[in-house]
């Protein structure tokens, strides 16, 4: 009705979001559910990949978006400026109550910063409407619908684009952001009657829960449950909760032969 671009694109963008948000709901009970024999860590990692599916639709509205506003760029079109301004503000004042009630924990859950960035994209896509539909309808710039179209895909693809590399670095077992590894390893080195730790990997299983794995080589036998508690404490403060440590008496590698393969 109106033949705003800003407001077509934030209208789709808000269609996507109603699928986004009610699977973002899904994923936030379902990672609630206990574990089975099948899947010892139950559906945690949905989270995860809730996140990247929510900055993937992102990323592709903002392409349509981006072209869209090229093709106006070069052939640009009247608009209703009345009824893109009532819906503009409706907009905004529904986008700020979900973007108010989101923001706490968009802080601790992958799951609920995706749901958050849809609305705050939303929000932000909102404001851009406003100011366009006042442009055109006190200014007469048509220009400037295609331009905030433009200014609301960026800040979109800026938030979007962190949701989804983070989420990959969660699904690649990459170590956290804010873990320094060398500073692990010290940490548990620095135990005593550990002489070395290898194979040391920290990962995140799904938000705020980091784990740890690693060998520890502590050669005296009487020394090993006390070492082990020690290094749980340290891997502790350092953020990580969940521990798996194999102690060793001797190095691994030093323990098991090479295959001999026949020639």
């Amino acid at each position: 009705m109106s033949n705003s671009l800003t407001l077509l694109a934030d209208a789709g963008h808000m269609l996507t979001d109603v699928g986004a948000l009610a699977f973002s709901l899904f994923v936030a009970w379902l990672s609630r559910q206990p574990s089975t024999p099948q899947k010892t860590y139950g559906y945690l990692r949905w989270e995860i990949l809730a996140a990247l599916f929510n900055g993937a639709t992102l990323l592709l509205i903002s392409v349509a978006i981006i072209w869209e506003a090229v093709l106006r760029f070069q052939h640009p079109e009247p608009v209703e400026t009345g009824v893109m301004l009532v819906v503009a503000v409706a907009g905004l004042v529904v986008n700020a109550v979900a973007a108010r009630m989101l923001h706490a924990g968009a802080e601790h859950s992958l799951n609920v910063r995706g749901a958050y960035l849809h609305v705050l994209g939303d929000l932000l896509g909102s404001v851009a409407a406003v100011v366009a539909a006042l442009c055109v309808r006190l200014k007469g710039w048509t220009i400037a619908d295609p331009i905030a179209s433009v200014v609301m895909t960026v800040l979109i693809v800026r938030g979007s684009w962190s949701l989804v590399r983070e989420s990959v670095d969660v699904l690649l077992e990459a170590v956290p952001a804010h873990i320094e590894l060398a500073a692990v390893r010290t940490a548990l080195e620095s135990v005593p009657h550990v002489e070395s730790i290898h194979d040391l990997h920290v990962w995140t299983l799904t938000s705020g829960v980091v784990a740890m794995s690693a060998h520890a080589l502590v050669r005296d036998p009487a020394q090993h449950q006390a070492a082990l508690e020690s290094m749980n404490a340290a891997a502790a403060a350092q953020g990580i909760h969940h521990v798996t440590i194999q102690i060793e008496g001797h190095a691994l590698a030093d323990c098991v032969r090479q295959p001999v393969h026949a020639v």
